[in-house]
């Protein structure tokens, strides 16, 4: 491992830089330092020996503790320790040193207008960034250990924004900013976890509430603050938290500025420029959120918006042949727009001579997914070396005595599996091809959110683990660390991918195609050798029935209590929804784990699924209970809706579900079933030609359950599966909401596949995924 420190004298005008080796044992050594009087850019790590042997062995990882989540609306259900809602994980680094970063220039002196990004793990911290550039402000993001006196010797800075982040203000070893970052005379822009550490720092304080919220909110604004100028006066934004401020809590000199509810959403002092919000402006669920920013960047710090980026292609390119030299490049391709596009962008850059792409069939893929990739490759002159490596794939383990990847059960695991067996296929392929792994360099169409996702220091310093990227494993880290791997698109979302891809002249079928993760259907199917029942377990299912059905009479306190707790915590407008139902919804809690992200950390929860015989389906209020739930019930991050005749038994088993042949061949056939209905290419089962609306959505994972509904209790055993549709909404692919049937899609088209998927043999129901991101993630694994 490789790391800089670097020190900063303006009046010396040197920047010192010490560089230490860590090695396996965690021995650290310095190995060298130097001081320069100008700017000086960091050289590229140098390729290592392709012999060098990759351990099996798992990756190390530490761990925090759990952070406890809290329990279905409070005190009124078991708030246990062993809660589904408490399985938040992720790495906390805290350390003073700042990780190097591959490609990346160390800070350098300018006078040039710019802001900056103090990076305290934020889901959403590239996006900031993305923002403010995208607003013709050039941005740096920085380690959250940036000192005031770092950033003023480094001369340009207009402003600077202090991101969120998944930690507690007050956990222990819980990142902190330097108090004079408030004090330097910029203004700041405090964002959720920065939020509340202005308030905490002047004084104020913030609380672990009852009530989370994680998704869309409508919240209340004070107009007159300049940082919402020409804003309504309530707005929707997302919000992410569990900690909140209070009016009695928020610190001396402080205005309040906004307000969710009971919740403070946002405080200022306009006198010393600083500015907080428990919401993300950033975020394309953030309805008017660029504005905000735009009104903080130039009514509030002054800026002049002068700054034009070069041509992404441009940039790109120019990165590709300063690191690669005169070496070559073997670049994995999937079929999806991410590696597509790369290899496009390699082939331009380097000339096909250069550039050798594999396609590698790991036995996920859709039903014949192969077969059209390498015939969409070939179309547009990138030829493929294709290989069928499912056996090698479904055999693969950590280590010799550990389970084989076809019955794993963690869905961790499958991804790490899968992704250190991509880099093995890789190894072996090019020994096949006689290639020196001396004269090449690996190249992937990782995106930022693949990297945020994975907590990787690419993208973040502090960001938690949500879950694994196929592209971003301990692997493929240590051929980053040897300087092997080369990933033009790192700086990009999906949606500056497909017009970078317009721009290289991809054909619109490849750049507008669907994402599909590398893992393929491997992480579509839950796999489940017992039932996930915590403590709380009969109480969050007893809980979830009563606030679903709010004007029906209280039987007993424990109602009453719950029905007490919603009211108090929700809005008004929430409020209107729960007491003004006529009909009754069925809530069933699924003993199965999903995973979420909840204010920047991962979750791994249940799932509720509502049914109902009202008729025309009332989609508008279920989706509203999709929104309402996970705010009330800290240990649920998705919501689903369960076809046809209200569920009749509770869940208490779940079918025995491990990655086997059939399994993974009922996903394929489920998958093409219902892509055909979405892209219209078949009929209804009533004969009548469906639209094409494929292009309506952006994705939408079919995910494989191991739930077997409407059994009698006692039958313990079962071979029935169900299945869940996730239409999803997005721009960003860091954000965005379940697809509505009749405001996003058709409805009759959401209908037919559900019918179509449930004449498929040993399908027991389908349902049709709720859940906005955040809290559930796009895939449920």
């Amino acid at each position: 491992m490789v790391y800089v420190d670097f020190n900063l004298e303006k009046e010396r005008n040197l920047i010192t830089v010490r560089i230490f080796l860590i090695d396996k044992a965690g021995n650290e050594e310095q190995s060298g330092s130097d001081s320069y009087s100008s700017p000086a850019k960091r050289p590229l790590l140098s390729s290592s020996s392709g012999s060098d042997e990759v351990s099996r062995g798992p990756s190390k990882e530490t761990n925090s503790a759990n952070m406890d989540t809290g329990g279905p609306i409070s005190d009124v259900l078991d708030d246990s320790e062993e809660s589904a809602g408490s399985a938040m994980s992720g790495n906390r680094r805290n350390s003073g040193v700042v990780p190097l970063r591959e490609n990346r220039v160390l800070p350098t002196e300018t006078d040039e207008e710019r802001v900056a990004i103090l990076d305290f793990g934020a889901q959403y911290g590239k996006v900031i960034d993305r923002r403010v550039r995208e607003l013709k402000v050039r941005s740096e993001m920085f380690p959250l250990n940036t000192t005031a006196k770092q950033l003023l010797s480094l001369g340009g800075f207009k402003a600077i924004i202090i991101s969120g982040g998944p930690n507690s203000v007050y956990a222990e070893n819980a990142p902190q900013v330097d108090p004079e970052i408030f004090t330097c005379g910029l203004p700041v822009l405090g964002i959720c976890y920065g939020f509340q550490l202005m308030n905490k720092l002047h004084g104020g304080s913030v609380t672990r509430e009852h009530i989370r919220e994680d998704g869309q909110c409508r919240i209340q604004l004070d107009t007159s603050s300049p940082l919402f100028a020409d804003l309504n006066q309530e707005e929707l934004v997302l919000l992410t938290h569990g900690d909140s401020v209070s009016v009695t809590t928020v610190a001396p000199g402080f205005k309040v500025i906004t307000n969710s509810g009971i919740h403070v959403a946002g405080i200022s002092h306009e006198e010393k420029r600083l500015y907080g919000v428990q919401f993300h402006p950033e975020v394309d669920l953030t309805t008017n959120g660029v504005n905000m920013i735009k009104n903080f960047l130039f009514r509030i710090a002054n800026c002049t918006g002068d700054f034009t980026m070069l041509s992404r292609e441009k940039t790109c390119i120019e990165e590709i042949l300063k690191t690669v030299g005169k070496k070559k490049v073997l670049v994995m391709v999937s079929g999806g727009v991410d590696s597509t596009v790369c290899a496009a962008l390699l082939h331009k850059a380097l000339g096909a001579e250069r550039v050798t792409a594999i396609h590698i069939d790991n036995g996920f893929m859709r039903f014949e997914e192969s077969d059209a990739v390498e015939k969409s490759l070939n179309n547009i002159n990138l030829p493929v070396h294709r290989y069928g490596c499912a056996i090698k794939f479904y055999t693969s383990s950590e280590t010799d005595d550990s389970p084989r990847l076809d019955s794993v059960i963690d869905p961790e695991t499958k991804r790490r599996l899968i992704g250190n067996e991509f880099i093995r296929v890789k190894d072996d392929i090019m020994k096949e091809l006689k290639l020196n792994q001396d004269e090449y360099f690996l190249a992937q169409g990782t995106l930022r959110p693949d990297l945020i996702e994975s907590a990787s220091s690419l993208a973040s310093g502090h960001a938690d683990t949500i879950k694994t990227h196929h592209n971003d494993t301990e692997l493929v880290r240590q051929l980053r660390r040897q300087g092997r791997v080369i990933e033009p698109l790192k700086d990009f979302h999906k949606d500056e991918v497909r017009e970078l891809g317009r721009e290289l002249g991809l054909p619109d079928e490849i750049v507008n195609r669907h994402p599909f993760p590398g893992p393929g259907l491997a992480i579509r199917i839950l796999c489940a050798e017992k039932a996930f029942k915590c403590e709380d377990f009969e109480t969050t299912e007893r809980g979830l029935n009563v606030v679903v059905n709010f004007g029906l009479p209280s039987k007993d306190q424990f109602e009453v209590d719950c029905r007490e707790k919603a009211m108090s915590a929700l809005s008004i407008h929430e409020k209107v929804v729960l007491t003004h139902q006529t009909f009754g919804i069925k809530a069933t809690l699924l003993p199965i784990k999903s995973v979420g992200v909840q204010g920047d950390s991962r979750s791994y929860s249940y799932v509720a699924a509502l049914s109902t015989s009202h008729r025309p389906i009332p989609w508008t209020i279920l989706f509203q209970y999709a929104a309402i739930i996970p705010k009330l019930f800290h240990n649920i991050n998705r919501v689903a809706y369960v076809f046809g005749d209200p569920v009749r038994y509770p869940v208490q088993n779940v079918t025995h579900t491990t990655l086997a042949r059939y399994t993974i061949a009922k996903l394929q056939n489920v998958d093409k079933v219902a892509t055909d209905v979405l892209f219209g290419r078949v009929k209804s089962t009533d004969g009548k030609i469906l639209p094409d609306v494929g292009l309506k959505i952006q994705q939408m994972p079919v995910i494989l359950i191991p739930v077997d509904f409407d059994r009698d209790e006692e039958l313990i055993n079962s071979y029935r599966h169900s299945v869940v549709l996730r239409p999803f909404i997005t721009s960003d692919f860091m954000t965005g909401t379940a697809a509505v049937p009749n405001l996003h899609l058709p409805e009759e088209t959401v209908l037919e596949m559900a019918k179509q998927v449930a004449c498929i043999s040993s399908i027991s129901r389908v349902l049709l995924d709720m859940t906005s991101k955040p809290p559930g993630t796009t895939e449920w694994e």
